[in-house]
Order: structure tokens, then sequence, then C-alpha cells
């Protein structure tokens, strides 16, 4: 890796009477939160610490945090307090590090009355990716692709997605992120999928599932497969099948495989993959999460949100995996700004 880093030629050390080697060790063990101020101090500190090759490194020598950022509903900040009749959730997104317990809001990019509704978030090489929802005010379905740098702290707008589609399956690897199914304008169910090319920002188009799948759920397994979960075809509207369309993110190839997931139940944002090799259902973890749960793997533990009942307080937890079987979920203390109804969410790791 040190000699990809060689790629960057300049004519002063990256740190003054260093070898080089300790140098890169140096600033690769820099906390991510002060690499912004970190790239401001010469231009070679600022193209290396901006590199995917940086990025890498870091992560293989185990300097990258891995952070839950979730689609979150803020309403005034006290999301389980008093609304106001006929106000629609402002939804922003939040930024859980598990290991410092700290929440963060991030500022939300081009929509003054919060994100579309039902986006869809995506996270590699150190970048957050919010794609597609419907326009807050118009609740119209938008095409729209944003990134959030956490190095530079700043959005981008990417390549618009190739059509209007809702209630995809997403997820991300290798600098792609990858959906598909979900349903057009029309409520047609979708059968196509397609992978946005961070870098080169660019949209190509992959080969059709087996079916279509509206409402299903995207799950990236071991940086080499995209597991796109359940779903129901147009005629069969609500009828969620057990079934998943794998893609093999080194043959280029969809397979099928059956009986993965519980028919008629809704998969969106409740699917994980348990340390067995099993699709796992958050929602059935524990009953003060069986409606609305969500669920975020953070290395060997899950943060888990969700609700006992219909229209109950939404709760927060970290819960251990362990191999066949699941620790008690641990309830968070959660400020009250950040306790609100978790529309989906991913990880990132920075």
């Amino acid at each position: 890796m040190f000699q990809e880093m060689e790629n960057f030629e300049f004519s002063t050390e990256l740190l003054p009477g260093l070898p080089e080697e300790l140098g890169l060790e140096c600033l690769s063990r820099l906390p991510c939160t002060a690499h912004r101020l970190a790239s401001r101090v010469c231009h070679r500190w600022r193209d290396l610490l901006q590199s995917p090759d940086f990025y890498y490194h870091r992560k293989k020598l185990g300097y990258t945090q891995k952070v839950a950022c979730l689609v979150l509903s803020f309403n005034g900040g006290t999301v389980n307090g008093p609304k106001k009749p006929g106000v629609s959730p402002n939804y922003g997104i939040a930024v859980f590090d598990s290991v410092s317990q700290r929440w963060d809001r991030l500022p939300v990019y081009r929509y003054p009355n919060g994100l579309p509704l039902f986006c869809h978030l995506a996270s590699c090489e150190g970048k957050l990716v919010v794609m597609g929802g419907w326009d807050p005010v118009s609740y119209d379905p938008v095409t729209d692709v944003f990134i959030y740098d956490f190095m530079t702290q700043q959005w981008r707008q990417g390549k618009d997605m190739p059509s209007k589609r809702s209630f995809f399956a997403i997820g991300a690897c290798l600098g792609g992120v990858f959906i598909a199914g979900g349903h057009d304008e029309n409520k047609n169910a979708l059968r196509s999928a397609w992978v946005y090319d961070l870098r080169k920002d660019e949209w190509s188009q992959l080969g059709e599932m087996s079916e279509e799948r509206d409402e299903c759920e995207g799950v990236v397994i071991e940086e080499d497969e995209f597991w796109v979960v359940s779903g129901y075809r147009t005629e069969s509207q609500g009828q969620f099948d057990g079934s998943a369309d794998v893609y093999g993110l080194k043959s280029g190839q969809w397979r099928r495989v059956e009986g993965v997931w519980e028919p008629g139940r809704c998969p969106r944002s409740c699917v994980g993959m348990g340390k067995d090799g099993k699709l796992v259902n958050w929602a059935e973890l524990s009953p003060a999460v069986r409606v609305g749960a969500c669920g975020i793997s953070l290395g060997g533990r899950v943060l888990v949100t969700g609700s006992g009942y219909q229209g109950g307080p939404h709760g927060y937890y970290m819960v251990e995996m362990k191999e066949g079987q699941h620790s008690k979920l641990e309830k968070l203390n959660v400020p009250d700004e950040f306790s609100g109804f978790v529309q989906s969410g991913c990880y990132a790791e920075i």
C-alpha cells in the first residue's frame, strides 16, 4: 500500500525530518475529525488525505471508524414530544458514533424543508450518498444524488439517477453504489438494476433480476455480493416474496435464492446478516423493536431502533452479534433531538 502512496510526486517530505513511512504512519493515525483542518497544512497533505488510496490504507491498518447514519424525523428538537396537527415530519441525517456515544446532525443539502421523503442512504470510501425519494413539498419522485464527504465536511451533487424509482434496494461496495427494483412513476414494479461509480460520477446498467421487486431491501455481504431481498411484483401488490436475487460483484451475474425471507413480511430497513451467514430480521430480536425496526451493523455490534407497538415511542438499542445467538438489547440514552422515528440508515466507515 505504501508503494501506492508514492504515486504522489512532491518535493517536500510528509513530516520534515522523518522517513516517508513514518510520516505516512503518523498521518494515518489522525482521527477523521482532524482531517479537514490537517488538509489545510499544505497541498501534499490535502491531496493525500483526499486520496482513495489513503482511505484504504487507513482501513487496512484499522484506523477507520464505523458510524451509523440515520434518516431521522426531526420536529423542533423533541421528536417523541407534542407535534403540531397536520405538520409533516422534517427528515434529516443523524450520525451516531457508538464508541464515543456522540450524536451529530448533518446539514441538509438543497432542500430547506428537509430531506426527500423515503430517500435512500449508502456509503463507500468515507463518503455518504443520498439518492432518490420524494420532494417533501410536492411529493413528486426525484432523481437527485448528493454526496457528503466526511473529510471536507461538504456536500456535492452527483449525476442524477437514470430514471425515477421509489422504494428500491441499495447497497455500496468498492467505490460503487448499487440499486435495484422499486417501482416507477406509474407504480409498476421494476426488475432493472444500475451501479453508480462514485469516482467517475457515472451510471452503468446491470443485467435484470429474475423478477420485479418493489419495496425490496438491499444488503452487501463481505464486499462480494449484493443481495436484493423480497419485494413483490406489480400484480401482487403487498405480497412480499420469500426469495432474493443476488448479484456477484466479481462474476457480474445474478442468481436467485429461494426461502431466505418470511413470505408476506416487509423487509424494508430490517434485513441484516447474522454471524452464521443467514439473513436476520432485526424486528425479531425483541418485542421492543417489533414495529418500524431498523438495524445498522457497526462491526460486531448492531444499532437497532424501533417501537414496541404502533404509534409508540421509538427506542434505540445496541446488541452484540454472536454466532448462533444474540445478546440482550442494551438501551441507549439518546438526546431528545435524535430520539425520533428512523426511516432508514446505513453505516459509514470514515
